[in-house]
């Protein structure tokens, strides 16, 4: 095995799945750069590393340096120090700044920067604001590369590295070997695998209390993150002591211990029993048991308490006094303002509307959801009532707005969330309205509808709307169809398709796949439904590529941005990361043509950022991936990227005319968006759909999520790949069943 030093000038290839890279490198005694391959996925442009590996010919690329093992090293020479000082990891020193100070200082550049750093004023440019930032900068650097060298002392990913200091600062080192497990309770996209494998390597033994302790909680985690609210005792116990490879009686004694300590919380058992018999035990990590319990303990209540608007006191007055229980609005009034005809089904649900306090509206797409929920907003803006809007998602919020023409907010936005204090609306702040009215419904998880609960007073009334046969929300429950389960709300379902929407075989199409045929396929130029067989993963993204770059913009004369692609599968050759990294080099390549003055053409370099293998360009399409309140931006929210400062390592994005800053070691928590899964593109419309369909989905080939898939399209969707897969999902009905006791609260069943 031999050592190379080496100074990192580009990076020309990165694989985000398995790290792959291929580094082009500045080594000493060798005129061209040394290209360096490996598994080297946390290394940015200037770094200075020290390689070890051997070296290789290739046939087509000729001599290789194949790393085996790297470290990150300070710079020894005055060329390092510039290249290191100018990659931008050192805030307030540009390439331009890096140069200067290099020239000026020479061998001594960092001692002048660690001793003396104000002596850097003597450079022309450089005043004592940027001094200040530089200085910062370096400790900040130096910290961090200090926890880098720590982790990968313990062969661990120093990508890592800035979020833990941004966690813990300079108590990063101690916190990690006193407790390597917190990590994974206070740092998102660290978990209980990353955090164990520090653990492991500083001797921590494998049935220590703090890791069966984290190993349950991630266990828990999981299942939460698949949809449960909570874990069945036993399962639980048995899961987790696989995963840990622990004994159960260890494992289970650990969680009577976290039972006693209140990090886990035990409901009594429940009618209920498992394959072999035994009752079931639920146990709860704590969040998701008090939401549980106050969303249904809220619901109840709200729907118990009698409305305080004007509407419903003369309806309530005008029943008893007539003794007809049925008594309601004159729909011919409604019509007459709306300008629009209703049909029974319409009609009823606006009757009902006007004197229910907790109303459930669902059905598929053409049924006139939206025609109804204008008509219900019309009834009562006509006797007077303030009616609030919302939705999950911004898009959502956008829709409803252009349909109802009255602003609607996303949910996290009209409970007004300020972190770190958490929503300012709730109990003691209670919304200001008489009806609040939620679209996307199906999207509501259990947390997040127990939140707008505590906002809503107990005179409001609330009108959920959602198709009840799209997928579940992403996170915990499935609060949608617990409540109509429950049997205990007025719902109505609509489901008669009207004329117009009868005549677009994307509607068509989707309610024969609800009801289990297959789509009816015309592939003429009157359709906005075309489905075309490939079966070759690898001639699929290219075919995608082409249809997405040239095909369909021409066909149905928009932009290339207006054509979302969604797929089943984040990973794979049709998943979503590798369909946006082919999109991205197609619709926003690295290099861009540009006219000089007098019309002269010429190509310029994007600017851009590199993490994690992935390349973050201007005009990029991206997808905010987790809730964040500080920024306010949340989980599925679409932007572009405006603009990229490489100096600093920040870039802008712009979501629907709101400017979102990120830091580089944030790029985590956002990812492209040329193409998505059909999990992250609920609750969104885009003009045009491409949703590839191919065997090697199997396994997330289920009718509700092709039925999700399709409806997301407005005016055409494009199908590619087999019949065969098409036909597999529409075939397959069975749904995972989501562990919640929502519906058995709502019965009174299930008592905390």
């Amino acid at each position: 095995m031999q050592t190379i030093r080496c100074v990192v000038e580009r990076i020309t290839y990165q694989n985000p799945e398995n790290g792959y890279t291929i580094l082009k490198c500045r080594v000493k005694d060798y005129s061209d750069l040394v290209p360096v391959i490996g598994n080297l996925i946390d290394v940015t442009v200037g770094s200075v590393l020290l390689v070890k590996g051997s070296w290789k010919a290739d046939a087509k690329y000729g001599r290789q340096f194949v790393a085996e093992t790297w470290e990150e090293t300070m710079p020894a020479t005055v060329y390092g120090m510039e290249k290191y000082l100018g990659s931008g990891l050192i805030k307030g020193v540009g390439p331009k700044f890096a140069k200067k100070i290099v020239q000026r200082y020479g061998q001594d550049t960092f001692t002048v920067i660690e001793e003396n750093v104000e002596a850097l004023i003597e450079i022309e440019g450089i005043g004592k604001k940027r001094i200040q930032m530089i200085a910062a900068s370096w400790e900040k650097q130096k910290e961090i590369k200090n926890i880098m060298l720590f982790l990968q002392e313990h062969q661990v990913s120093a990508s890592y590295a800035a979020k833990i200091y941004k966690q813990y600062e300079n108590d990063s080192i101690r916190v990690m070997k006193e407790n390597p497990y917190q990590l994974a309770d206070d740092i998102w996209g660290i978990g209980f695998k990353t955090a164990d494998q520090i653990a492991m390597k500083l001797g921590f033994q494998k049935d220590s209390f703090l890791r069966l302790r984290s190993g349950l909680m991630y266990a828990l985690s999981e299942l939460s993150d698949e949809g449960h609210v909570y874990a069945e005792k036993q399962q639980l116990g048995q899961t987790a002591s696989g995963l840990l490879e622990a004994p159960l009686e260890s494992v289970m004694a650990v969680m009577e211990e976290m039972l006693q300590n209140k990090d886990l919380i035990q409901e009594k058992e429940i009618r209920k029993v498992d394959e072999d018999g035994n009752p079931v035990t639920p146990i709860y990590l704590p969040p998701f048991y008090f939401a549980e319990v106050g969303a249904a303990s809220k619901l109840k209540k709200l729907a118990a308490s009698p409305a305080g608007d004007r509407l419903y006191v003369k309806l309530m007055e005008a029943r008893r006094k007539t003794g007809n229980a049925s008594l309601s609005i004159d729909i011919g009034t409604i019509q007459k303002k709306t300008g629009m005809e209703y049909d029974e089904v319409q009609a009823a649900a606006i009757r009902r509307a006007a004197a229910a306090k907790v109303m459930v509206l669902t059905g598929g797409p053409g049924t006139g959801k939206t025609t109804t929920v204008h008509g219900i907003i019309t009834a009562c803006r006509a006797y007077g009532l303030r009616v609030l809007l919302a939705a999950p998602t911004g898009r959502a919020a956008k829709r409803m707005t252009e349909a109802t023409g009255l602003p609607a907010k996303t949910i996290h936005r009209l409970l007004e969330c300020k972190p770190p204090e958490g929503y300012h609306k709730n109990e003691d702040n209670p919304l200001e309205g008489d009806v609040l009215i939620v679209d996307e419904c199906s999207m509501i998880d259990i947390i997040l509808m127990n939140a707008l609960l505590k906002a809503i007073p107990p005179t409001m009334r609330l009108i959920l709307v959602g198709d009840i046969d799209q997928l579940p929300s992403v996170g915990a429950g499935n609060v949608l169809r617990d409540m109509i389960d429950s049997g205990i709300f007025t719902v109505v379902r609509l489901t008669r398709i009207f004329r117009q929407a009868s005549q677009s075989r994307i509607i068509m199409n989707a309610h024969r796949v609800n009801e289990g045929k297959m789509p009816e396929i015309i592939n003429d130029r009157s359709s906005d439904f075309f489905f075309m067989e490939n079966k070759d993963p690898d001639a699929l993204v290219s075919q995608i590529v082409e249809l997405v770059r040239t095909k369909l913009p021409r066909y149905c004369h928009m932009e290339p941005s207006c054509i979302q692609v969604l797929t089943p599968m984040q990973k794979g050759a049709s998943g979503a990361s590798n369909l946006n990294m082919a999109l991205q080099a197609a619709l926003n390549p690295a290099e861009q043509e540009v006219c000089l003055y007098g019309g002269e053409k010429t190509k310029i370099q994007k600017k851009s950022l590199f993490r994690g293998g992935y390349v973050y360009r201007v005009d990029d399409k991206v997808m905010q991936i987790r809730n964040n309140y500080d920024k306010e931006v949340f989980n599925g929210d679409i932007g572009r990227i405006e603009a990229v400062d490489e100096a600093e390592r920040t870039l802008t994005a712009d979501f629907d005319g709101r400017k979102v800053g990120y830091d580089i070691t944030e790029l985590d928590e956002l990812v492209h968006a040329y193409a998505t899964t059909i999990h992250k593109a609920q609750g969104s419309e885009y003009p045009v759909v491409v949703m590839p369909v191919v065997m090697s989905h199997y396994v997330m080939l289920q009718r509700n999520l092709i039925y999700t898939g399709i409806t997301r399209a407005k005016k055409l969707l494009v199908i590619v790949g087999s019949r065969k897969a098409l036909s597999c999902a529409v075939r397959n009905v069975k749904v995972t069943v989501r562990n919640t006791l929502l519906c058995e609260r709502l019965r009174g069943k299930q008592e905390p």
